[in-house]
């Protein structure tokens, strides 16, 4: 599966870290400067997604198809991992802006992180003890599963502090390294699982260090703000609760959903038709995710200063918003892979582009979900949100059983599954702010 993992930032204009940052934790964007934040954002991130794509293609032409599948579970799994790692204490960071509570949230991420990953690492050294995978496999992904978790904890604090220029920058960075590695491994020694394996754990480590390196005097505010106890560890986790009892569950669930069509893969009797999907699947994870990129930390930011009345017309004004733009991305995305498709009746991707236009419809409901669920951590109740990313990702695995075997027609069937749970989210986006929670509260006995 070819090279460039998940890229989760943004490029934007480099400058030094400021010491003075980590003195005003999470601080939220000014709703003045939301819009020119937004348009920075998005230019600078496409720049981005250029960069990386050519490395994408280029791996294409030079791997197997068949490697594309393996890949592809590879990166889910390591993805979906990641989200767990933190317990989604990280989430803490958007809805209290005392700098004593960011600290202890901080310091709980901290060690849920390391324990969680202690854990992971075991499990790969006795899985490669046993003969389940070779020890270079495991060793990678452990290391890939480190960088994707230190990602998620510096980018959850340099948005809540509004530092979207090293978000940016490690974006950037991994755009570079990640293809770069890819290349470097495979031109000497072949193309291999392996080779694209290494370049994704590359990638995400150095953007990893580069993001934590920049956002280094936060960390040490944030990390040394008090001693370090087992009681407030256990007075922390006791308070916030609702992190890994609710908004776990639920975006567990909703990634599940995302990569429930690997799944059908398996059930493929025609390999080229699975290599297709598969890439069409890499592929269209970039604009989906380019638009969460840009999205989630704006809107996030923006609820935070309002409440009531406010907030509940703001999420409205959001909802339609990220449906109509949603919807142009993805309609030009379809309208161009079937114009390039025709250009690729000689090789071994012809085809491909009927698979992408199909597969635009279940993309576009997964980049709307994701600040809709975002969304949905700040309503009156997070539980109606849980549900629906349940129901829906049993729903499309007992779809994808239905059919039996991998084909346009199931394509068909879990892009309108995936536009029906986008329509729930939505709804619930509209409806669940009348008034009754204030930011930095879950409400309901929820202890966020």
């Amino acid at each position: 599966m070819a090279a460039p993992a998940t890229f989760e930032r943004a490029l934007a204009p480099a400058s030094a870290a400021r010491p003075e940052l980590a003195q005003n934790a999470l601080h939220s964007l000014r709703p003045g400067g939301g819009g020119a934040a937004g348009l920075l954002l998005a230019l600078r991130y496409i720049q981005a997604r250029f960069v990386s794509v050519w490395g994408l293609l280029i791996a294409a032409l030079l791997c197997p198809p068949e490697i594309f599948t393996e890949f592809a579970i590879y990166s889910a799994l390591a993805n979906f991992l990641a989200i767990a790692a933190l317990l989604r204490f990280e989430a803490v960071f958007f809805h209290n802006s005392d700098p004593d509570r960011l600290g202890r949230a901080f310091r709980l991420s901290l060690v849920a992180g390391a324990g969680f990953l202690g854990l992971a690492a075991l499990a790969a050294f006795a899985a490669s003890m046993l003969g389940l995978v070779m020890a270079g496999y495991a060793a990678l992904f452990v290391l890939s599963l480190a960088g994707r978790a230190a990602i998620r904890l510096a980018t959850a604090e340099a948005t809540a502090e509004g530092d979207f220029r090293a978000i940016g920058n490690s974006g950037l960075v991994q755009a570079v390294v990640q293809p770069g590695a890819m290349l470097g491994l495979i031109l000497p020694f072949g193309p291999s699982s392996l080779a694209l394996f290494a370049a994704d754990a590359i990638g995400h480590a150095v953007a990893a260090c580069y993001l934590g390196w920049r956002r280094r005097f936060a960390f040490q505010q944030l990390a040394f703000r008090a001693e370090w106890s087992r009681w407030e560890l256990r007075r922390s986790a006791r308070q916030w609760s609702a992190a890994p009892r609710l908004l776990l569950p639920s975006v567990l669930l909703s990634f599940g959903f995302s990569v429930a069509p690997l799944f059908a893969l398996t059930f493929a009797s025609d390999p080229i038709f699975a290599a297709h999907v598969a890439l069409a699947m890499r592929l269209l994870d970039m604009p989906t995710q380019m638009f969460g990129a840009v999205t989630q930390p704006l809107v996030m930011s923006s609820m935070r200063s309002r409440q009531g009345p406010a907030r509940r017309r703001w999420a409205r004004i959001l909802t339609a918003g990220l449906v109509f733009v949603a919807f142009v991305l993805f309609a030009g995305v379809a309208g161009f892979a079937l114009i390039l498709d025709p250009w690729l009746e000689e090789t071994q991707w012809h085809g491909i582009g009927a698979v992408l236009a199909v597969l635009t419809l279940f993309y576009a409901g997964i980049a709307l979900v994701s600040p809709l669920n975002e969304i949905g951590t700040l309503s009156r109740d997070p539980h109606h949100a849980m549900i629906t990313n349940a129901v829906a990702t049993v729903a499309i695995v007992a779809v994808i059983a239905w059919f039996g075997a991998l084909s346009p027609a199931l394509l068909c069937a879990v892009g309108a599954m995936s536009l029906l749970r986008m329509s729930a989210h939505a709804c619930l986006a509209w409806t669940g702010f009348g008034g009754g929670s204030t930011p930095g509260t879950l409400p309901r006995g929820s202890r966020i």
